[in-house]
């Protein structure tokens, strides 16, 4: 049935499909489905719209029926959102001082204003999150407040900042050192100078070097970005500091908006300059020290700038219409011009040339130069350092340090008799003990000088010694009582060829002219334009060149000494038994030839390495004597080897050039080599007991200026400082040591007679008064005042004329060589003076090398602040990524990769 039924609804639905197709055609089902889509899109649109609309109004009519209650909090925050803004009350304590806090205060609100407000309203008008960085910044000045009252600046001030400076000179010095020997190699001086720089600090350093973030704009910026992040992790609270958007914000502020162009301006030179000159404004430009400065300039832009506004006044003055007396002001102005450009015209042409002052040149003036007599030598602390260096050379030192001591002894002589005269008058006897103490002084001066067991013996008249030796057996001694031989000697070193006359002749000569200020500049003693005008100032750093290359010629070269131990042996004598080792010594000059064998024992060459130590200083850092050994020295394997250490300490000190270094140094080594009994200069206890305190051998020169520095000042402030600082600035160490300790024993006098016993006091009260309330809100309205004159945000000062830079250049030079005082001139020298005095103005020259320095000063501020912080490793850290660093490791490690592969 049901088969049935299936079969005729298909059979229908068969022959109605095929009709339908017969009747309209193919395409007629794609009409009939297209009706039908439309009738449905139709139909749902109508409903959609229609029940939409009657839905809404369905909706609001019963809306307040059927749905629950809108909760109160969101009508009233939006009530409060459209109300207007409530006045924000904020604590304007800042560090407990209101005359510090009103300018502060100021600063922020300033920071804000210009670097925040004029954006951020543009983007809303909530005063909330101005108020939380408000509130953030005023957090971390309490903070900052906070730690700098529980800091002792006392340190800072007196020994870190000086250390910071010095150390500062002191690689710049060697940079400049370093630029000098590689000659005229170089395409551009000051980049080549500042990459010496960076390169000679992280010798010194050698954990640090800060040259990325002082030559890289980049650099500087992530530097300072990162620093003021870890500022403010210490001062703000955490939950401000996780606040990522806020600390951003303040970050920027800080570091691009106030500390970037605050370091930038303080490392400008042309500001620096600008700065020196307002300081010295006091004192009148010299016209001598201005034209010394235009001999002494070395750059073409100072003398160009110099040369143009000179000959602008020229054009002015010339254009003047005037009578009488004017007329005569007038023309020795238009003189005192026209030399001017004379001065620079011919110093700009010798420059562009490089055609220097030549050797040549400075020896044939030496005939002119001005004669200085003996006496005033001896008389004169720089000229005596002078001829004290070069009666060294000579071997003469024993005559000066004789009529030295001899002065010496006569003035305290006078002195202690004085006394001794008063003290009777006064009814006190005290004869006998002063009379001991001048017999004793003025045997000890005899036994130093003039006996046979003295070394160096002084070698005058035995009728003269024999006469003293017997005074002082049978006589008092009396203040004159060398006053006969003292004579002698004076007359010896007078008229002797080896000593004043010869002396006149040595380059030595010319440079205690210098520093007395005595020598002519021989290129204005006939110019090469053939006028021979002349002008008594300083001499030019032509002419110090001049002397360096005189000064290699003053060594005789034709001798030549060999020597060698050619065999060891043991003797017994006495029943003592020593090891004696055969010298082999060969001399050769020009027209001889000579060979013999000397003997020597250990103790010998103990002995004269300790003379040759004391006296040539740089030597102890050089030789080096085997060491001794008190049990078994006498085996064979041991003299063996002992024999091949003394023969390399031979071969070390007959080396060329330390006999060039110390030509001094000749006398003694001939002395010892000689085929003869050698007299030891030590006692046996001096030779067998070490000194109290070892000395370190390591180079100053490559370390921290504070490093090398002698404690032992009485813990005297002002003198370490000023020590240190003259050390550094004068390059005092490379001086005569003699010297120095007359320096610091002038320094010591000075000080005590100038304040006593109170000055380190006063010192401290300084301190405590440089950071007072009253100090510090005066730094801060200079700051606000500087960023913000009259309240609105300074603009970017232009960049002056190059011409103008040049000449402010020019007139802070002649200013700092005008204010230094005469009596230091005469304590270390005028040439010394001048050189260390430009030395430091052309070290403020270079924009570079000043951001290193206060970034120094910075990071030296932040570690005594925060010194729980472990700042210094954090700096360590930052200026890792440093290429001069990774050059120095780079070197480091490949020259102790070969120790190494050794081992």
């Amino acid at each position: 049935m049901l088969a049935e039924t299936s079969l005729s609804i298909w059979g229908w639905g068969s022959l109605g499909i095929v009709l339908f197709l017969i009747t309209f055609g193919p395409f007629a089902i794609f009409y009939f489905a297209f009706y039908i889509l439309c009738f449905v899109g139709g139909g749902f649109v109508v409903t959609l719209l229609f029940g939409k609309n009657n839905s809404e109004k369905y909706l609001e009519q019963c809306e307040h029926s059927f749905l629950p209650c809108t909760s109160v909090g969101i009508p009233k925050c939006i009530e409060e959102m459209k109300c207007e803004a409530r006045p924000i009350k904020i604590d304007r304590r800042l560090t407990g001082a209101n005359i510090i806090d009103e300018p502060l205060q100021q600063v922020i609100q300033f920071s804000l204003r210009d670097y925040v407000q004029y954006w951020y309203y543009t983007l809303s008008d909530d005063e909330s999150f101005l108020l939380e960085i408000r509130k953030a910044l005023q957090y971390a000045l309490v903070q900052f407040s906070a730690r700098s009252k529980e800091t002792d600046w006392q340190p800072y001030f007196t020994t870190r900042l000086v250390d910071d400076f010095g150390t500062h000179l002191r690689v710049f010095r060697k940079a400049q050192q370093r630029i000098a020997e590689k000659g005229d190699q170089m395409k551009d001086q000051a980049e080549e100078l500042v990459d010496t720089f960076f390169e000679v600090e992280v010798e010194m350093e050698k954990e640090v070097c800060r040259d990325l973030v002082c030559t890289s704009p980049k650099d500087e910026e992530g530097f300072l970005r990162d620093l003021c992040e870890v500022l403010l992790y210490i001062l703000l609270p955490p939950g401000d500091f996780q606040n990522k958007i806020m600390r951003y914000f303040v970050r920027e502020i800080l570091s691009r908006g106030i500390l970037l162009p605050l370091i930038n301006q303080l490392s400008d030179p042309d500001y620096i300059n600008q700065y020196v000159i307002w300081t010295i404004r006091d004192s009148n430009c010299n016209y001598e020290a201005f034209m010394n400065i235009i001999k002494l300039s070395d750059n073409i832009g100072e003398l160009e700038a110099v040369k143009d506004k000179a000959s602008e006044e020229l054009q002015y003055l010339r254009s003047l219409d005037t009578a009488g007396d004017d007329i005569n002001t007038i023309k020795n102005q238009i003189n005192s011009l026209l030399y001017v450009v004379k001065v620079c015209d011919s110093r700009i042409q010798r420059l562009q040339s490089g055609k220097e002052i030549d050797t040549v040149k400075l020896a044939a003036n030496f005939g002119k130069l001005c004669t200085v007599p003996l006496d005033h030598i001896l008389v004169d602390n720089v000229a005596l350092q002078f001829f004290m260096d070069y009666m060294q050379q000579t071997g003469g030192q024993a005559h000066l340090f004789f009529w030295m001591t001899v002065e010496g002894y006569r003035v305290t002589a006078q002195q202690q008799l004085e006394v001794l005269q008063s003290r009777q008058k006064d009814g006190k006897h005290q004869t006998n003990q002063t009379k001991g103490l001048l017999r004793a002084a003025a045997v000890g001066v005899y036994e130093q000088y003039l006996s046979e067991k003295a070394s160096p013996r002084v070698n005058i008249d035995d009728n003269l010694v024999a006469k003293l030796a017997e005074t002082l057996n049978h006589e008092d001694p009396t203040p004159e009582i060398f006053d006969d031989i003292q004579r002698k000697v004076y007359d010896l070193m007078l008229r002797d060829e080896r000593f004043y006359p010869s002396f006149k002749q040595n380059v030595l000569y010319v440079r205690m002219l210098a520093e007395l200020d005595m020598l002519k500049d021989p290129s204005f003693r006939g110019s090469d334009d053939g006028e021979g005008e002349s002008f008594n100032g300083s001499p030019t750093g032509s002419i110090n060149l001049s002397l360096d290359d005189l000064s290699n010629v003053t060594s005789d070269e034709t001798v030549q000494l060999h020597a060698y131990i050619s065999d060891t042996g043991v003797c017994n004598d006495h029943g003592k038994t020593y090891a004696l080792y055969a010298i082999t010594v060969h001399r050769r000059n020009a027209s001889s030839e000579e060979t013999w064998k000397t003997y020597r024992r250990y103790s010998d060459f103990h002995d004269f390495h300790m003379r040759i130590t004391e006296q040539f200083e740089n030597l102890a850092n050089i030789l080096k004597l085997p060491g001794k050994k008190t049990f078994n020295n006498m085996d064979r394997e041991f003299l063996e080897k002992r024999k091949k250490d003394l023969n390399a300490y031979l071969q070390l000190l007959l080396n060329p050039e330390m006999m060039k270094a110390s030509p001094a140094l000749a006398h003694y080594v001939y002395d010892f080599l000689e085929n003869k009994a050698y007299s030891k200069g030590k006692g046996d206890f001096a030779r067998k007991v070490p000194p109290l305190i070892q000395k370190t051998y390591s180079d100053p020169e490559h370390c921290r200026v504070a490093a090398p520095i002698d404690d032992n000042v009485d813990d005297n402030i002002p003198l370490r400082v000023m020590l240190l600082l003259m050390d550094e600035v004068f390059d005092l160490k490379e001086r005569n040591q003699w010297l120095r300790r007359n320096i610091k024993n002038l320094l010591q006098q000075l000080i005590r007679a100038t304040y006593g016993d109170t000055i380190n006091r006063k010192i401290v009260d300084h301190v405590d008064w440089m950071t007072s309330p009253e100090q510090v809100a005066d730094a801060v309205k200079r700051f606000r005042d500087a960023f913000w004159p009259n309240g609105i945000l300074a603009e970017t000062v232009p960049r002056r004329d190059k011409a103008i830079r040049m000449r402010t250049r020019v007139a802070g030079k002649t200013k700092l060589l005008e204010v230094m005082p005469d009596e230091l001139k005469h304590i270390i020298g005028a040439e010394t003076t001048r050189k260390g005095i430009l030395r430091v103005f052309e070290m403020f020259q270079h924009s570079q090398l000043n951001k290193r320095m206060v970034y120094v000063f910075l990071e030296r501020f932040l570690e005594t602040l925060f010194p729980q912080n472990k700042f210094h490793e954090l700096f360590n850290k930052l200026h890792s990524r440093s290429k001069q660093m990774q050059r120095y490791k780079q070197r480091l490690h490949s020259t102790q990769a070969p120790s190494l592969q050794k081992r």
